[in-house]
């Protein structure tokens, strides 16, 4: 077998059985070698934003790698943006990066790029194979490192003369390292903090779904403290039959609001809460200047032995706090306005159980955490590292991993043009996912930070940059040309009857929302 056949062997017998891909020359062997293991899913990306997204949102609910194939350097830097919200996410992501032949690369051909060098910026492990017969314990060693610490960015970079050269025979990857553990005394020390008055447990990463959000749980009951999750939580069980728990938020404001008076707070699973930007005369972070803040582990440790190890230390109940119950908000007047506050109330009311909201609605959005709260259980999957385009990717890896769940993905229009791409791949994979654009005409976000920085004066200019008015966009023209159906509605009631229509639909509907 080629290097590139024992590539594909490799990852099919380490459990790695998806492959995100935007090929090019380069990796022509490694497609004709995926061509022939047909057990490998490969989804084809027409951005490499598509494919990096894809990966992050496949990790988060399948918790297990996929692959991508990316073209070159030129092709990893448009997959970069949304590399950066995997890393952020802790999401395990094997990238495939081809290379010009290693014989090639003495002459400075047009798409000869720092392949190194741009994987290194992102990536936790970076190798570029030397012989095909490296190839196949090069991929083994990067399924190895993505699987680490809960979750990394590995990056194999693959010259082309190794992928079509004589091969190794496949090898299967070894198990990852066991993850760090906080000490004894580290741990006697949370304990105590969270036995003190006016203290609270800030949880991340799998203390917010599944074992790990129970052992949360348990562990702020035992203390008799607050339980806190970041707003950026990479998955976030919510809804009725979920645990309690207060979310913080993105005002500075409000965040210090939630977290006023508080004097001990003790971090697992992530770090310190901080502002998401600098501002004049404003902090870095919202917690109150006496405040005791423990870092007991982060996202890349043990956190259900430290979650173990502190109900142990708490005399936790066995039993977690009685779960969120239904509640869902009054389903507007049909002909009222639709704002983002009656659009989050119509959406919250048609949630189906156990379904997937990729969220990446920044600002019209604003509404829906507080609306969804007490819905139908949910996983809410937002994006984890800022750099928007990854809400519809998000949502196409979520339904490649969960096929069997309802995906509800919410972008603005801003955001959702990034990669609006991803609207074809749902079309050809037939993915199950309803997308709602909140066409608010613009960045409306920039609007609000631009008064965050105290500018008040706002020119011809400034609105130039901001807003999608001129010309408007029209999402049901752009998804019905990817080959997905859609509508437009302007009332709660036209709101309500499409967001059915979507969710009874097999395949992927869109909805743009007039705001």
């Amino acid at each position: 077998m080629n290097g590139a056949e024992s590539l594909v062997k490799t990852m099919l017998a380490s459990g790695v059985e998806t492959c995100f891909a935007n090929p090019g020359t380069s990796e022509m062997h490694f497609v004709a070698a995926l061509d022939d293991h047909p057990e490998m899913r490969c989804v084809l990306c027409l951005f490499e934003g598509g494919t990096s997204g894809a990966a992050d949102g496949y990790f988060r609910m399948a918790r297990k790698p996929a692959a991508t194939m990316l073209h070159l350097a030129p092709g990893f830097g448009n997959a970069f943006s949304n590399l950066h919200n995997a890393r952020k996410a802790g999401s395990a992501v094997v990238n495939v990066m081809g290379e010009h032949a290693t014989y090639h690369l003495k002459f400075e051909s047009p798409l000869k790029g720092d392949t190194d060098g741009i994987s290194r910026a992102i990536s936790h492990w970076t190798r570029t194979s030397e012989t095909a017969l490296d190839v196949a314990g090069d991929g083994a060693a990067a399924i190895r490192a993505a699987r680490m610490k809960n979750g990394q960015i590995a990056t194999l970079i693959l010259p082309a003369n190794t992928a079509w050269g004589d091969g190794a025979e496949p090898v299967e990857a070894a198990a990852p390292p066991p993850l760090l553990r906080p000490s004894g005394d580290l741990l006697d020390a949370a304990a105590e903090a969270l036995r003190q008055p006016d203290s609270a447990l800030l949880v991340g990463g799998l203390a917010l779904f599944g074992p790990g959000r129970d052992l949360a749980s348990r562990v702020a009951a035992g203390a008799g403290c607050r339980l806190l999750a970041p707003l950026h939580a990479a998955r976030l069980d919510r809804g009725a039959g979920s645990l309690p728990i207060e979310q913080l938020v993105y005002v500075i404001e409000a965040n210090q609001k939630i977290l006023a008076g508080l004097k001990h707070l003790v971090t697992c699973g992530t770090g310190a809460p901080v502002n998401f930007f600098a501002y004049p005369g404003k902090g870095s972070v919202p917690t109150p200047p006496d405040c005791h803040i423990l870092d007991l582990c982060d996202g890349t440790m043990d956190v259900e032995y430290a979650l173990s190890e502190l109900a142990k230390r708490l005399n936790a109940p066995d039993t977690p706090p009685a779960p969120v119950p239904l509640d869902l908000p009054e389903m507007p007047e049909p002909d009222a306005d639709l704002t983002p506050e009656t659009a989050a109330a119509v959406i919250a009311r048609h949630i189906p159980e156990n379904a997937i909201l990729v969220n990446e609605s920044v600002t019209a959005g604003a509404p829906l955490a507080g609306a969804t709260y007490a819905a139908r259980r949910h996983d809410w999957l937002p994006t984890m590292g800022g750099a928007i385009g990854q809400g519809l990717p998000a949502a196409v890896g979520a339904a490649v991993a969960c096929p069997d769940r309802k995906v509800i993905a919410l972008s603005g229009d801003g955001s959702a043009m990034y990669t609006l791409q991803s609207l074809w791949t749902m079309a050809r994979e037939r993915l199950d996912v309803t997308v709602v654009i909140y066409a608010n005409r613009g960045y409306q976000i920039l609007h609000g930070e631009l008064k965050n920085l105290g500018v008040t004066r706002v020119g011809r200019n400034a609105h130039a940059m901001f807003d999608v008015e001129d010309p408007l966009l029209d999402w049901v023209s752009m998804a019905r040309g990817h080959g997905v159906p859609a509508s437009k509605v302007t009332t709660p009631g036209e709101l309500s009857t499409a967001l059915q229509t979507g969710l009874d639909t097999a395949g992927p509907y869109l909805i743009e929302v007039t705001l």
